[in-house]
């Protein structure tokens, strides 16, 4: 689908890196999911830092998903900020491809 996330990649401060199959790149932050139920768990960031894909969606191994629609409407493009290093929520990575 031109939802599926085909690159997720764990980054500093509870933060992923995006990729959708229709090109579109972002950050999503989880910071305001982590005191809520299941999400919990994610703020051990070894176990954060497990993040995969399952059937296109942003998934952990104990089953906590982040919905296409939630991903897609709250990720920040990468676009937005690359005008501004600064604000850039990735460069604080060291790493140009998130740029």
């Amino acid at each position: 689908m031109h939802w599926d996330v085909k690159t997720v990649k764990p980054l500093p401060n509870f933060r992923i890196y995006v990729e959708i199959e229709d090109g579109r790149k972002g950050i999503f932050d989880m910071n305001p999911y982590l005191d809520r139920g299941v999400f919990r768990e994610l703020r051990d960031v070894h176990y954060f830092n497990r993040v995969g894909i399952l059937f296109g969606a942003v998934t952990w191994p104990n089953e906590q998903d982040i919905a296409p629609e939630t991903l897609l409407s709250e990720m920040l493009p990468l676009e937005s900020t690359a005008a501004n290093p600064a604000a850039n929520p990735a460069a604080d990575t060291g790493t140009a491809e998130y740029r």
